[in-house]
């Protein structure tokens, strides 16, 4: 009942929903909000010493000026990029939607199978594009810019990663034939797991102190990747860089 009725209330939207503006303006919209409460920690920990105990990286300060440089490039990405894209999308495949909500365990089902599909196929672009040197330099070099990462470094990628990452995260529901509410929760899953992996804060309630047994990397995992360069590729769990032999922990 709770899921039927909140897909209703989505569905009251339907002409907004079938918009080509929408999966744009959805997309960045949920990606600042999961940014803005880390930004707020990042411009009170110079002030604040308690703050500075949950940074990973507790030397390190995030300027005004990191800060835009950082949202300016999200915001041309998704302008001159993704928008566009959408709209052929939107012109060539409406979007179309049914009535009945999907079931409670189908739809969690689904997010997790997207969500681990999404883990290996980024782990082995991630991979590709640090081992192949060409792959590097040419393409996810400048996502390496900051060795130090903050909330708004997440999106802060080329073309070619920005439009290879997306189309992982969109054509995984359709493979595994999702709802599409359960497409849009995955998509706002997906969304905040990336903004925590780059936030640079590990915090008590952080996913991977969540999830039991070290299966999942989170912040203190990927902030270790942008420091070391040569390890941890997996976005968010660990089996695939423990398969691989380039798992590296913090206290390594």
């Amino acid at each position: 009942m709770l899921l039927q009725s909140l897909w209703d209330f989505i569905l009251g939207y339907h002409a907004w929903l079938r918009s080509p503006f929408f999966p744009v303006l959805f997309s960045l919209s949920v990606y600042l909000a999961f940014c803005l409460p880390f930004v707020v920690l990042d411009l009170l920990s110079p002030r604040l010493a308690w703050i500075r105990t949950f940074k990973i990286q507790q030397k390190s300060h995030v300027s005004w000026t990191m800060m835009w440089s950082c949202l300016a490039h999200s915001l041309y990405n998704h302008v001159v990029f993704l928008f566009p894209l959408t709209v052929l999308h939107w012109y060539w495949r409406p979007a179309s939607f049914i009535a009945e909500a999907p079931g409670t365990l189908r739809l969690i089902w689904d997010v997790v199978a997207c969500l681990l599909l999404f883990d290996f196929q980024s782990f082995i672009w991630h991979l590709l594009h640090h081992k192949v040197p060409w792959l590097y330099r040419t393409f996810h070099k400048v996502h390496h810019k900051h060795t130090t990462t903050f909330a708004l470094t997440t999106e802060y990628s080329g073309a070619w990663e920005t439009l290879s990452l997306g189309f992982f995260a969109s054509v995984n529901p359709l493979l595994l034939g999702c709802h599409p509410l359960t497409e849009m929760l995955f998509y706002v899953l997906n969304i905040w797991l990336s903004v925590e992996d780059h936030c640079g804060y590990d915090l008590p309630l952080s996913t991977h102190r969540l999830v039991p047994f070290g299966l999942y990397g989170g912040a203190p995992h990927h902030d270790m990747h942008h420091l070391k360069f040569k390890s941890n590729y997996a976005p968010y769990f660990t089996h695939w860089d423990r398969l691989f032999g380039t798992l590296h922990k913090s206290s390594d």
